[in-house]
């Protein structure tokens, strides 16, 4: 590979639409990626608003859109009043071209993104390749990698932008702490084609179910509904899983003559942390490799789609001449945001969602309903909640 190109490693949303922005630019690419195929991922399936306002650039919103479900509403219940508050994204119409979250499966956005690239000299896939370890030098980079027969190979190039999610290779490469903790329960999340809305007349297609014993997520996506409930961490996974326990646990959330039809299970560690440094000279941070957060809000991958937007508008000066020094910009806007904003925001989600003493859990559901009530504070509440305020806020990020 020509050391006048941009090495990507990872080629999750994070890494491709990094990839897809510096190739429109007219830089060479080349991604790195551990798997066979984009990857899979079934955790995130929610796009925020200016996600959407992003992807339009690619032409892709509209795509997802017809493949996905557009959801102008979400709420906050509780499992034995129901509804609590219900949020009208309409409130946000002035804001974005999307006044809407929309579930669709984040791999939909990879195949969206792969095929766009598809076919275009300036990038190249490579699969079945892994990252091990990085160095730098005045002049570029150099990435050694796995090869699909199990050799190594050296690659180099100008710059590289590490999306390769939590358990990242170069920031381990690099020594960069990652700040934080680990969330004490284990996160189950079931897929279901079962339809909650026959039984909950009201439910909205994104529910948050607050409960002093057990907490739960319901997500519609355009073919099932999601469930995601924490568990006791001192269970092993076959335990978690065990198909008897998945059925009790939904049957507890909705009571159903028969069973559920499990579609799809995984059990999951989350953490909430935040990489020490996300430019390390010519090598740059993004998506998980940079931040990880519980999935309540649905911050994870929108966050990392807007650290790969703002990561390459900054990057294309660089290579068009501008400092390097300018990068370090990228790093002050998006860990700011991920410390004040995403941490902040999930974080509260959860306390809301599992506080189990009666009077905060009171104060909680008060202050939720006055927002709704208040369209000024409603619309304010939704800024933050869609992500759309930080974007404002990091622009006043010198």
């Amino acid at each position: 590979m020509s050391q006048q190109s941009v090495i990507i490693v990872g080629a999750g949303p994070v890494g491709l639409v990094a990839a897809l922005c510096l190739a429109e630019a007219g830089i060479p690419v080349t991604v790195v990626e551990a798997h066979g195929e984009v990857p899979k991922d079934l955790r995130a399936s929610t796009f925020h608003p200016p996600t959407l306002d992003m992807l339009d650039r690619f032409g892709i919103s509209d795509e997802l859109v017809a493949r996905g479900l557009v959801c102008p509403t979400w709420q906050f219940r509780d499992r034995s009043e129901g509804v609590v508050a219900e949020f009208d994204l309409g409130l946000l119409r002035d804001e974005t071209r999307h006044p809407y979250r929309l579930q669709c499966e984040q791999w939909k956005l990879g195949e969206a993104l792969r095929d766009r690239m598809e076919g275009r000299s300036d990038v190249q896939i490579r699969y079945h390749t892994r990252a091990q370890a990085v160095t730098q030098d005045a002049d570029g980079v150099t990435l050694t990698v796995e090869t699909p027969e199990g050799e190594t190979e050296i690659l180099t190039g100008r710059y590289l932008i590490a999306a390769d999610g939590a358990h990242s290779a170069v920031r381990k490469s690099l020594d960069i702490e990652f700040e934080g903790l680990t969330i004490p329960e284990i996160f189950l999340s079931m897929s279901t084609d079962y339809d909650f809305a026959e039984a909950f007349g009201d439910l909205a297609p994104i529910a948050y179910i607050t409960d002093p014993n057990e907490w739960a997520v319901l997500l519609r996506t355009p073919s099932l509904w999601r469930v995601l409930l924490p568990t006791d961490p001192g269970l092993s996974e076959a335990e978690i899983k065990d198909p008897e326990v998945m059925q009790q646990r939904l049957q507890k959330i909705c009571p159903r003559e028969g069973k559920y039809e499990i579609v799809h299970a995984t059990a999951y560690r989350v953490h909430q942390r935040v990489a020490k440094r996300y430019v390390e000279g010519r090598i740059f941070l993004a998506g998980d490799a940079a931040h990880l957060n519980n999935p309540l809000g649905g911050m994870g991958m929108n966050g990392g789609i807007h650290d790969a937007i703002n990561l390459t508008e900054k990057l294309i000066e660089v290579w068009n001449g501008a400092p390097l020094e300018g990068m370090t910009r990228y790093e002050r806007q998006r860990r700011q945001v991920a410390i004040d904003t995403v941490q902040e925001q999930s974080l509260r989600n959860r306390k809301i969602m599992a506080e189990n003493d009666p009077a905060a859990r009171a104060a909680h559901h008060d202050e939720l309903r006055a927002i709704a009530a208040d369209p000024v504070r409603h619309k304010a509440y939704l800024m933050r909640s869609s992500m759309i305020q930080s974007l404002q806020d990091l622009e006043q990020i010198a």
